[in-house]
């Protein structure tokens, strides 16, 4: 009997988890991957910059991959293809300004020589054995697509992120009538964002957005200035929107910013009078009531324009107390502590800080409760997977489905890595597949593991001890040292007696190693090691790294 061609559905990111969306679809000898995104690191990656897929299945598999469709042009789903592409080439479809958005990036990565496509809504072409079509959807910035993939076993539609806007700033209202047509015909399976199930009701159009700034720029007395997301297409057109309306000139600060907003006034996709947009040095040629700047920093990135303006670290824009601080983005999971910590050094200043709790100068660019519902019925899957969102979201919107009346038996929550197979006339979990977090740390990309951030995070509790000895290679005898030096365990000049203990300590365990003719470096590393650590945790209950460095003459 032939065996039975299945399709799969492997998530390589994004579920359990905000960001970093990877999905893999496959079936025989073809295999079509939905987005390629980036996540901030959390608290306990000290020092990590991005975090990106572990693509090590697609390695694997690179003959199978007929290319890589893209949803929308935000980070969370683009952000980590420049180092994938470094090690998986493949082709790339996406509208106009994701690609556009896309290419930027890849400049600064030298990739630019990538085979880069762009397709229209509605378009409709073949990938190895899938038939791929690009359907509209309303999302916060321009271009957001879902993607229906038919294959010989059925349609599988995958939203991207969305939500339902009747009035949008720019571009078509959503495609509800394409959702209907295709669950009209019978879709097999449905994967749906469920970053906002857990509001009530529907999400505000991003046109509320712009009364807010409008009153907020007609009040303010100094300048303003807006941190966004620079991805947030939709939210820069109504701050310049309010600024022109204001006779105000716009500044851009941050270079991810001043590129996208570049890209998208190239392509068309922003509004804006040639003479609104001036550059960063001749700000101070205009009254403060004339100056909108634009910046990025909504997440307090560490490095960011605005947090850089709160600590008083940026080149060129210093905070005067008359300035209206506007951040116009809610925290992602994880990020509150370090927005908290930048609003609170911005009201140090003196400054007025405007965000979400003060006014509504955000709106969610993810469905609500009613709107994903609206999906679920129009769509009638046979087989639902919610993606993009924490465990608590993906559980919250498979009982929203389950409500609808998809019976359990047909819910996935799965977890990355987790493959689904589906055959015509069922869907049961498949093999674990190799997935979790690539740690990017400057232009490191996976060098830093659980072993590096390990140490990293001992260090950045407990300090570091290094004690230098130079032995004599033949004698064994001790020629100088033990030189004791602390880094971030105690201040050596106010610790006096303390270092001159450790020093007495190490002697004692090279004296004893001598006289037991112990000759092998890593046996006297590890005695001193032992040694020292008994004493410290004994005197101040501390546990610092110690790292014995033995030099030979």
């Amino acid at each position: 009997m032939a065996k039975e061609n299945k399709l799969k559905i492997i998530p390589l990111g994004g579920l359990g988890e905000i960001g970093k969306n990877m999905t893999v679809h496959e079936y025989k000898d073809s295999i079509v991957i939905v987005d390629c995104g980036m996540t901030f690191p959390g608290d306990e990656m000290l020092g990590v910059d991005v975090v990106i897929p572990d693509v090590t299945y697609l390695m694997k598999n690179k003959d199978k991959i007929k290319g890589l469709l893209l949803t929308h042009g935000h980070e969370d789903h683009i952000g980590a293809i420049p180092y994938v592409l470094k090690k998986i080439d493949m082709p790339i479809y996406g509208t106009k300004l994701t690609i556009g958005l896309l290419q930027n990036k890849l400049k600064e990565h030298n990739l630019e020589n990538a085979n880069l496509n762009v397709v229209k809504h509605g378009d409709k072409f073949k990938l190895g054995h899938f038939e791929v079509e690009f359907i509209r959807t309303t999302h916060s910035i321009p271009d957001s697509a879902a993607i229906a993939l038919t294959s010989p076993i059925g349609t599988v539609i995958q939203t991207g992120d969305f939500k339902v806007d009747f009035t949008p700033i720019s571009g078509d209202v959503m495609d509800l009538n394409r959702f209907a047509e295709l669950g009209n015909k019978g879709v097999l399976a449905l994967l749906s964002d469920s970053t906002n199930v857990i509001r009530p009701g529907y999400t505000l159009s991003e046109r509320t957005v712009g009364e807010t700034f409008r009153d907020l720029f007609y009040k303010a007395e100094g300048r303003i200035i807006v941190a966004t997301f620079a991805s947030n297409i939709y939210r820069i057109q109504q701050i310049i929107d309010a600024a022109e309306l204001n006779d105000r000139k716009v500044v851009i600060s941050g270079r991810s910013m001043v590129n996208n907003i570049n890209v998208a006034n190239e392509l068309g996709y922003l509004r804006v009078n040639p003479e609104t947009l001036i550059e960063i040095n001749d700000m101070n040629k205009y009254n403060k009531k004339e100056i909108v700047i634009i910046t990025t920093g909504s997440q307090g990135e560490p490095m960011s324009a605005l947090t850089r303006i709160a600590n008083n670290e940026h080149r060129k824009i210093e905070l005067m107390s008359d300035d209206m601080v506007i951040i116009s983005a809610t925290p992602i999971p994880g990020n509150e502590i370090t927005v908290s910590k930048v609003i609170n050094k911005l009201l140090e200043k003196g400054t007025n800080v405007i965000y979400e709790a003060l006014a509504d100068i955000h709106v969610s660019g993810h469905a609500c409760q009613e709107e994903l519902k609206l999906i679920h019925t129009l769509v009638k899957p046979k087989y639902f997977i919610p993606v993009h969102g924490e465990t608590r979201h993906l559980r919250h919107h498979a009982d929203i489905s389950y409500q609808l009346g998809t019976p359990r038996e047909n819910i996935f929550i799965l977890e990355n890595g987790q493959s689904l197979e589906f055959t015509r006339d069922s869907a049961n979990l498949g093999q674990m597949v190799q997935a979790g977090n690539i740690l990017v740390d400057g232009l490191g990309v996976g060098d830093v593991g659980n072993i590096v951030l390990r140490d990293r995070k001992h260090l950045s509790e407990d300090g570091l001890i290094v004690v230098v000895v130079t032995i004599n290679k033949q004698t064994g005898a001790v020629e100088s040292g033990p030189d004791i030096v602390s880094r971030g365990f105690v201040y050596v000049r106010e610790s006096e007696e303390l270092m001159e203990e450790v020093r007495k300590i190490v002697k004692q365990t090279l004296d004893t190693c001598e006289a037991k003719k112990i000759s092998d470096w890593s046996t006297i590393k590890s005695n001193i090691r032992d040694d020292l650590r008994t004493y410290l945790y004994t005197t101040l209950k501390r546990n610092p790294m110690i790292l014995p460095i033995i030099m030979e003459v």
